[in-house]
């Protein structure tokens, strides 16, 4: 087995490369990847937001999902209904609508996750998984084509409040290459090394956050911050290609659709094409989804997978930290029906983990919100189905099918188009390959690979 980790971002690897070479577990190496995340990724995540992890502990072949997902606040508080700032954000040729602003804000759970993976399966220290984060922050870090590509999509949101300060210095939009940077999270990495997570829920971080609340009129209690608990829960386990293919449900979908992919190896590239369009097509809109994902196998055999997000963001900051608040409460995808204080909202998210015969044969997590499910089933079958390198199988074209249409990237046949089109899709072509397609990261045994869709990046540890 070789350790390995794969990311959304070059810097986030390099972090969890780091803790690999010092002998850290899969879970140290996420936790740390997590947190350079939060600095290098703040276009797609960071530790305000919620998430979804799997681990599979190779010694005990025991895996378990791990919910750090938001949850809806206002535990403690009268109910009452916050305005939102309505907003259409262009998704290449989409225009998806969506709910910003402070009230759209839910309670973050992404520091109470990264404690639980460390104290379950963790063995350095802690301020030594902060430390290549903090270390990001203070010397800044470079926007590379996909995050600035993002950037520039969500521009109106991130350079709300305080944003205009990061995003846009001077007036000017941070372009690739540019530097990023986030003075206030290094402020904010020396609390979370001196208090720990629970900074973000009962320490330095939590204040700021409250008062925020009160100044700008948000939900989010004190009470929502101290009762907060990441929580651990079996996997939903389907059967695909004789093997075990462990993640979870919920709004992904993933286990009522896997049974239903059919065999790939051997298709035309037309035929393929119309199975997954059939299997995939979805009713649901599809919105923006940025988010991100980690995923690490330790030189044990132990594997993490690691997906997070802030939503689109809410536009507010906290101030002097440059913290991004999540807005799940205004992302239309995840509400389904009416929100309880105190409950979990649903999520896309689907951290996976594939087994045969006991051993761990795949570790994949994408991001992408309503493309998420498409992006890693596609990738998936192509390693285990196909027999594709996980390169290969990340870099093909990807498809995506909802409401009967068919979204393709660059580099299907004229047949393929066609044969849809006999099926009855509308077909829409688009340019060249783009992060609406998701992002995925993925590791096997003796390899990795990370998404250049987000400009991802991947590494072996020796």
């Amino acid at each position: 087995m070789t350790a390995s980790i794969a990311a959304g971002h070059p810097a986030t690897v390099e972090a969890g490369a780091e803790i690999l070479q010092e002998g850290g577990s899969a879970a140290d190496a996420a936790v740390a990847a997590s947190l350079a995340s939060c600095v290098a990724e703040t276009v797609m995540t960071g530790l305000l937001g919620g998430g979804h992890a799997i681990y599979y502990e190779a010694a005990s072949a025991r895996v378990e999902n791990l919910d750090c997902f938001v949850a809806v606040p206002g535990l403690g508080a009268e109910r009452r209904d916050a305005e939102l700032l309505e907003l259409e954000v262009p998704f290449g040729a989409e225009l998806v609508h969506y709910a910003v602003g402070i009230a759209s804000c839910g309670v973050p759970g992404v520091p109470a996750g990264l404690d639980e993976l460390w104290r379950r399966h963790g063995r350095l220290d802690w301020p030594r998984l902060v430390a290549p984060a903090l270390q990001l922050a203070r010397a800044g870090v470079e926007m590379p084509p996909a995050q600035a590509s993002c950037l520039a999509m969500l521009a109106p949101v991130m350079t709300m409040n305080e944003g205009a300060r990061i995003y846009a210095p001077g007036g000017l939009l941070l372009e690739t290459g540019d530097r990023l940077e986030q003075p206030g999270l290094a402020r904010v990495l020396e609390l979370v090394s001196e208090e720990g997570a629970a900074s973000a829920y009962s320490g330095s971080i939590a204040e700021a956050l409250l008062a925020l609340m009160r100044e700008r009129g948000g939900l989010v209690t004190s009470e929502d911050l101290v009762t907060y608990r990441a929580e651990w829960s079996p996997p939903f386990e389907v059967g695909y290609l004789s093997a075990r293919f462990c993640t979870r449900g919920g709004l992904s979908a993933l286990p009522e659709t896997l049974p239903r992919v059919p065999r790939l190896r051997g298709l035309a590239e037309a035929d393929r094409a119309v199975v997954l369009a059939e299997t995939l097509d979805s009713e649901r809109p599809d919105g923006a989804g940025d988010t991100t994902n980690i995923t690490v196998v330790d030189a044990e055999g132990n594997a993490c997978v690691l997906t997070t997000s802030l939503g689109l963001g809410s536009g507010d900051y906290l101030p002097g930290l440059d913290m991004h608040l999540n807005s799940m409460l205004g992302e239309a995808d995840l509400v389904r029906g009416a929100l309880e204080p105190g409950e979990r909202m649903g999520s896309m998210m689907a951290p996976s983990v594939v087994l045969r015969d006991g051993s761990m044969e795949l570790a994949i997590g994408a991001a992408g919100g309503t493309r998420l499910r498409s992006a890693l089933i596609e990738v998936a079958a192509g390693v285990l189905d196909e027999g594709l390198a996980p390169r290969d199988a990340v870099a093909r074209p990807r498809l995506h099918a909802a409401g009967g249409r068919v979204q393709l990237e660059p580099g299907f046949s004229d047949a393929s188009i066609g044969a849809l089109e006999h099926k009855g899709f509308e077909v829409r072509v688009w340019p060249a390959q783009h992060h609406f397609f998701g992002g995925v990261s993925l590791v096997t045994p003796n390899d990795a690979a990370g998404d250049p869709r987000r400009s991802g990046a991947a590494a072996q540890v020796p």
